[in-house]
């Protein structure tokens, strides 16, 4: 389920305790997700998402499904801890599990930074767990 999944959402919080949500790519890559600044148009530069990674490194993902036929929905959410690869020998070989999951970034390598997060916990829910 997971791993075919498209879209995430990933929530940080910055000093404040005040919370940011952003849709983002993303890949498993072992015990570890990994999303990284690409192409697509941003606002900014200086994304909101790495000044609260750095401020407070512990994140959430959220992965979801939703149908018309609610006996299909799901979601899985990932708690871990953040790391960002700025540097290139970290950087490149994170950016394998993206390069294999989405065709879109075979002509446009992600120039950005890569989150990496190490899951420290899953929780998740099928609507066909709940019969």
């Amino acid at each position: 389920m997971l791993a075919d999944a498209r879209v995430a959402r990933l929530a940080t919080v910055d000093e404040a305790g005040l919370p940011h949500l952003v849709p983002v790519t993303f890949a498993l890559d072992g015990d570890r997700v990994v999303t990284a600044i690409d192409h697509k148009p941003k606002t900014t530069t200086r994304l909101r998402r790495l000044h609260n990674i750095r401020a407070n490194p512990n994140v959430c993902l959220l992965v979801d499904h939703y149908e018309e036929d609610w006996s299909r929905l799901w979601w899985v959410r990932a708690d871990g801890f953040a790391t960002i690869l700025e540097d290139d020998e970290e950087r490149r070989p994170a950016l394998a599990p993206l390069l294999a999951k989405y065709p879109q970034y075979a002509g446009h390598v992600p120039e950005g930074p890569v989150i990496a997060i190490q899951i420290t916990r899953y929780a998740s829910w099928s609507s066909s767990d709940s019969s």
